[in-house]
């Protein structure tokens, strides 16, 4: 890689690591408001763990294959990440408008991302195929905990937010999976259901966030190792 392109990674690694400060920092403005309103403390901070989902994780997720030449800055600015939101939580300083005493999901999902978009594009050296359980994590669950909020009035795994979630994850496995060479459209809508139905579930620690990227995750290994489904 020559000088000049690194320097160009660089820069798109440190600005995207600066938009996603400025997502976190300015989520507080939202949570004031809900507050304000007369929402429950709790409801308005995942209100906004969603918002971070998607404008953070989601958008960032976009991004990289359109700005990175390497799997290795994603992973490195993952970290970070991971390291800033666990450092909140370890220190008592939390970003209490999205971070909650309860647990520490907020860094599983930015550890999740680091390594899923990491591990996949070495795995598969397809950038797109590499961020797509992360989408799957961003967009899909993302929509889900806001339908839930909204109708359920509580952060539950009530069933309806798994149907938002698919109607979301759907076009996204089918079309990004059809950028595989070979296509694997199929297989691209296959992660998208397993990755909607094992949401609703948790394993003591093992949050939503680790079994939606590790199920979509396995699908896509699969689906490239056996091949189309459709020819």
């Amino acid at each position: 890689m020559s000088p000049v392109v690194e320097l160009d990674q660089l820069l798109w690694a440190a600005g995207l690591s600066l938009y996603v400060l400025a997502v976190l920092f300015a989520t507080r403005i939202p949570y004031r408001a809900m507050v304000a309103r007369g929402m429950e403390p709790i409801r308005a901070v995942y209100y906004n763990r969603k918002i971070v989902h998607m404008l953070a994780g989601g958008v960032g997720s976009l991004m990289v294959p359109l700005v990175f030449d390497s799997p290795w800055y994603p992973l490195i600015c993952g970290l970070l990440l991971t390291l800033l939101t666990l450092g909140a939580h370890a220190t008592g300083l939390r970003f209490y408008w999205f971070q909650t005493d309860e647990n520490r999901n907020d860094v599983k999902f930015a550890l999740m991302w680091a390594l899923s978009v990491a591990l996949l594009w070495w795995l598969l050296d397809n950038p797109w195929l590499a961020i797509l359980p992360a989408l799957y994590m961003a967009f899909g669950d993302g929509v889900t905990g806001i339908a839930r909020n909204l109708l359920v009035r509580r952060r539950s795994k009530s069933p309806i937010g798994n149907l938002f979630m698919l109607i979301v994850c759907a076009p996204m496995g089918w079309i990004i999976g059809g950028l595989a060479e070979p296509a694997i459209p199929v297989w691209g809508l296959i992660s998208a259901i397993v990755a909607t139905w094992i949401e609703r579930y948790e394993i003591g620690p093992i949050d939503d966030n680790i079994l939606i990227t590790v199920a979509a995750s396995s699908v896509l290994l699969l689906g490239t190792s056996i091949g189309p489904l459709l020819w």
